[in-house]
């Protein structure tokens, strides 16, 4: 068939198309149009398919079938059909077709395919079949060639990641090992009824049978090698690749885009649509894959693998040195060594091998020889042995095979007993018998060995495909199947909770859109009734699909997980977006619902949640459209929106300081408030919101901050002002719902801000503005207070709880003794009480037993130490006992932590910073600014700035009182004048107590730089510890003379007394 370029290039025609184009149809067509002619096709199994074709339209008698392992040559046939290699090279027609032609290209078979594009024509018509990626080569190699493109008749679109066990019916799984054929198989009888099976390695009547299987409708699942996608029509309706990657003889490599389209091809034959996707350990294909299989875009083919295919047969060496031959046409280039080039050259080594193939006719036989297929894999160097062995055989006296050596290796294989991988093995070993026996001059008797080899082989690939459809398949839940697909009506039915029930058996449970089968319906008819339950499936889906659409928005739900619920049931789940606020919706539906409801759905579930995030962070949202907030105002408004509605003031402190009025206005429009601890929106602390800000968060941090999403923590119960706080959860779990970490518990926001509220007027309050005033409670008086009941009652937390809280939040504790009067002469009051009764306040233990800390000691009034020693001196009364002095007792006082600041700051303006002070109600600074023993640095250095905020209230660009503070500062100047006066005028004794307490009054003149007044003085006094002795009241001239405080006690019994009366 060897021809010159005119010939080449006359009458030739290209086809060149996708899968699913009818190329094969248009040439079986074609060739049946003329007397005579042949097609080659790519595989055994496609050409037995097309043989019956042909012999059903005109008769067996003139159709032959010519592959390497099967001839049928009727004595008067007009047509062949035979594989590629198979073709035969004497026999001339008028038609000739070639099928997939652009496997020329394939590193193993390509030279073949090659030499037959470039050789094989016929007299009238030759037809090139194959995909469009060969365009250019034959335009190269063949010109003034025809083209003719034919577009696909159906649709191929992915469909993604299904697992096995969730395949649609009618699928087609797809696999590269034996191994892994084996493993999908088994996992599909135990879960769907059964499958069959299509490897490479089978024989032909093997991979017939197990087809006839799969197109009956026994079977609805096909396991094959990529042996299925050169052409095989098959009713494919979904296309599952287990993996990508295959060996090709030498190597394992990744498939390529145009050789996954062949095999995807096989889904949607004729007029039907088709699907393909991954399945297994596989991994999803990129878009550009997909998009290139759908729209069967691939890089085209550049170059052919060649072979010579004039070989020299003068000598071995020739024989050896013609094959490594160059080839000198465009777009060729020589191919790699295969099977029979490596055969012979192993054997070529062999010295007896060497002596026999002298002459042209011996070197020719063991060329034919070499050719022999190696079906039974072993190794290259086996296959070699089994060549030289049949080569010496001819070469011998006889010129033929030893009958009794070929008798016992066929005898090896007659046994149709054991398990499937023992009748693959026998059945490989009766292959090579059976293509030895088809060469007419190898054997003394070839007839009887091609029938004996030929009968061995059937017996054997009917019992192997006996045993892969008793592993594979369930015969009783097949027949049961298919009786159930040709019956046209099943009772079947589904309950209003979802239960799925048919022939009165329960086989599932069907939740939003998605079918649970149940698990112990298990067996033949737990099989059959979930596959009968499915075409009641696809109805009750379409109808749920359209009341979903036309659902109002209360029907639908987001749980803290991120689901979106329909009356409580599952239909979707959200995916974080980059945009905090717009997440992504992915349906969770199966395979029963139809494409087109399947976009209803996601249609109406995007849109309800673009307007149910919109209405229930309405504020958070209409901010970050906001165009009038700009500048610095705009940066805080973007991390607000990032940080789903919530800030740490500390975080923003520096752009807080630079925010002008104006700007502030414009962020307070939308409802944010610039708390003393967080800035937030109160509006999304309501429960809805702040559930949909959870679930917000939880899709793009729960994973980050090692939580699992499906399995979230409860956040604090609806209601609750404070809960403790759980060990290891994130600190931005918390803020997402609305909480503040504090310690050991976490506080609601607007809770933290009530006892900010609380604090803040306890720290501005000092005693010197109103002597007569009585304090509020819980102030000291001097920039301190103390915990109130009313703390612990909004947090709902102990006093313990409470003061881990006020640590957390940047308060020092400072524990002092607690300041009491000394005993002074005691008159009866109006109601019958002394004035030592009526003013005395009670003492509380301190919760705390440790020792106060060093510098609550050190701070301590000389008076109250003092005091004790002057009650002691005290005669005491005839009828009274000596008592001991009382032991003393200690107050809790908090203090926000001082400032560190640098010293450029210290250094300047000090004078300013007073009155700063003084205008913004800061008491004085009378504590030491070295850090309080306990207390490490860091914990200073990080809460200061949050004692500070709630001890200044929002700063001063949020609250401007300058002009409020200037009045008081100044009224209180007046009244600090006015009781100097006063005090001036109290008597005779006040230049001996000057002289006595002069070293007290500077100590308190230094501490007193916050304007504490004397009536601050006295009420310290009053709650310094008391020495209660047996002695009677001492009078006021005693007092005078033992005591340098009497002028003061005197003072203070007047005063009372005035305020008495004046009540």
């Amino acid at each position: 068939m060897g021809i010159d370029l005119e010939s080449r290039i006359r009458n030739v025609t290209a086809v060149l198309g996708p899968t699913n184009t009818g190329k094969t149809h248009l040439a079986i067509e074609r060739m049946l149009g003329h007397e005579s002619g042949m097609i080659g096709l790519p595989l055994r199994l496609l050409a037995r398919e097309v043989y019956d074709k042909i012999c059903a339209r005109v008769g067996v008698d003139k159709v032959a079938l010519v592959t390497g392992e099967e001839k049928i040559k009727p004595e008067r046939a007009r047509y062949w059909v035979a594989t590629v290699e198979a073709m035969p090279r004497d026999v001339d027609v008028d038609f000739l077709a070639i099928d997939e032609v652009q496997l020329c290209a394939d590193p193993e078979r390509g030279h073949v395919f090659t030499d037959r594009l470039l050789h094989a024509r016929g007299r009238s018509e030759t037809l090139l079949l194959g995909a469009q990626t060969i365009g250019g080569a034959i335009g190269d190699l063949i010109p003034g060639a025809n083209f003719i493109s034919r577009p696909r008749l159906s649709k191929l679109s992915y469909a993604g990641e299904k697992k096995i066990t969730r395949l649609p019916q009618r699928s087609a799984v797809i696999a590269f090992s034996a191994s892994e054929v084996y493993a999908i198989a088994e996992l599909i009888r135990r879960q769907r009824g059964g499958t069959a099976v299509v490897l490479g390695a089978l024989s032909p009547r093997t991979r017939n049978a197990q087809v006839a299987l799969y197109q009956s409708g026994d079977v609805d699942f096909l396991v094959a090698t990529d042996a299925i996608g050169m052409g095989l029509n098959l009713n494919v309706d979904h296309v599952a690749f287990s993996s990508t990657r295959k060996f090709d003889g030498q190597n394992f490599r990744n498939l390529t885009p145009s050789e996954m389209a062949q095999i995807a091809g096989r889904a949607g034959r004729h007029m039907n649509d088709g699907t393909f996707g991954v399945t297994g350990a596989c991994d999803p294909f990129d878009p550009d894959m997909v998009e290139r299989i759908e729209t069967h875009t691939f890089d085209p083919v550049r170059v052919l693998q060649w072979r010579n295919r004039d070989l020299d047969f003068r000598t071995l060496a020739r024989l050896r040195e013609s094959l490594r031959a160059l080839p000198n046409e465009q777009r060729l280039t020589r191919a790699r060594m295969a099977d029979d080039v490596i055969a012979l050259e192993t054997v070529a080594d062999d010295d007896e091998i060497s002596r026999l193939a002298t002459a042209p006719a011996a070197v020719e036989r063991l060329w034919e020889v070499c050719q022999i297929p190696d079906y039974r894999k072993i190794s290259s160097t086996n296959h070699a042995e089994l060549v030289a062995t049949l080569y010496k055989d001819l070469m011998g006296p006889t010129g033929r095979i030893s009958e009794d050596w070929f008798a016992r290796q066929v005898a090896i294989a007659d046994r149709t007993d054991g398990d499937i991988d023992t009748l693959s093995t026998r059945l490989a070993h009766i292959r090579t018998w059976t293509f030895v026996s088809n060469r007419a001059d190898w054997l003394q008797d070839p007839a009887h060995w091609q029938g004996r080899t030929r009968a061995i082989e059937d017996a054997l690939s009917d019992a192997l495909h006996e045993c892969l459809t008793q592993r594979f398949v369930d015969r009783r839940t097949s027949a049961l199947m298919k009786g159930m697909r040709d019956k046209e009506e099943l009772n079947a039915e589904i309950k209003d909770d979802g239960s799925v029930n048919v022939e009165s058996h329960f086989v599932g449970r069907l939740r939003g859109f998605r079918f649970t089968p149940d698990a112990q319906a298990e067996g033949v008819h737990g099989k059959a009734a979930r596959s009968a339950a499915a075409h009641v499936l696809s109805t009750e889906l379409a109808m749920r699909a359209r009341r979903v659409a036309a659902a109002q928005s209360d029907a639908f739900k987001i749980d803290r997980k991120g689901q979106i619920l329909w009356r409580g049931e599952e239909i979707a789940r959200l995916v974080a977006g980059d945009d905090p606020l717009k997440p992504s919706v992915e349906l969770l539906v199966d395979e029963h619902l139809s494409a087109p409801d399947r976009e209803k759905v996601e249609t109406r579930v995007t849109t309800w949640v673009s307007e149910h995030i919109a209405a229930k962070l309405k504020p958070l949202v209409e901010l970050a459209s906001a165009e009038d907030v700009t500048g610095l105002a705009r940066g805080i408004a973007f991390r607000l929106k990032e940080n789903l509605g919530v800030l740490k003031r500390e975080s923003i402190a520096e752009e807080l300081k630079s925010l002008d009025q104006t700007a502030r206005a414009q962020l307070r429009k939308y409802g944010v408030r610039f708390g003393a601890f967080n800035v937030h929106f109160p509006l999304l602390m309501k429960p809805a919101a702040a559930e949909l800000t959870l679930a917000l968060w939880s899709l793009k941090h729960a994973a980050a901050s090692g939580l699992d999403p499906d399995r979230l923590p409860d956040p604090p119960r609806v209601g609750l002002t404070s809960a403790p706080a759980t060990e290891g959860l994130p600190e931005t779990f918390y803020r997402s719902f609305g909480y503040h970490v504090c310690g050991p518990r976490v506080i609601r926001f607007d809770m933290l801000e009530r006892l900010a509220d609380m604090i803040r007027p306890l720290l501005a309050w000092r005693s010197n503005r109103d002597p007569l005033a009585e304090p509020p409670k819980g102030s000291t008086g001097d920039g301190g207070f103390i915990a109130t009941p009313e703390m612990m009652s909004i947090l709902g937390c102990s006093p313990d709880e409470l003061g881990k809280v006020l640590k957390a939040l940047g308060f020092r504790l400072d524990r002092r003794p607690v300041k009491t009067p000394p005993p002074a002469a005691q008159q009866p009051g109006p109601s019958g009480e002394t004035p030592s009764e009526q003013t005395a306040e009670p003492t509380v233990d301190s919760p705390d037993a440790d020792a106060p800390p060093p510098e609550a000691t050190a701070g301590a009034d000389p008076a109250a130490e003092a005091e004790p020693v002057v009650a002691a001196d005290a005669p005491a009364a005839p009828d009274a006992e000596a008592s001991t002095p009382a032991e003393i007792q200690y107050e809790d006082v908090w203090r926000p932590r001082r400032h560190h600041r640098d010293a450029g700051e210290r250094g300047e303006g000090r004078n300013d910073h007073h009155r700063r002070d003084r205008r913004h109600g800061h008491g004085p600074r009378h504590q030491s600014t070295k850090q309080p023993p306990g207390e490490p640095a860091s914990a200073s250095a990080e809460t200061t700035p949050n004692a500070a905020a709630a001890a200044n209230g929002n700063d001063a660009r949020d609250r401007p009182q300058r002009d409020d503070h200037d009045r008081k500062r100044r009224h209180e100047g007046r009244g600090d004048r006015d009781h100097k006066r006063a005090g001036d005028r109290q008597g005779g004794d006040r230049p001996q107590q000057a002289q006595r307490g002069e070293g007290r009054r500077d100590d308190h003149r230094r501490d007193n730089r916050s304007d504490r007044d004397r009536s601050d003085r006295r009420r310290e006094e009053r709650n310094q510890p008391r020495a209660i002795t047996a002695s009677p009241p001492r009078s006021k001239s005693s007092a005078e003379a033992d005591s340098p405080f009497a002028s003061l006690l005197a003072l203070r019994s007047q005063l009372e007394q005035a305020r008495r009366d004046k009540g």
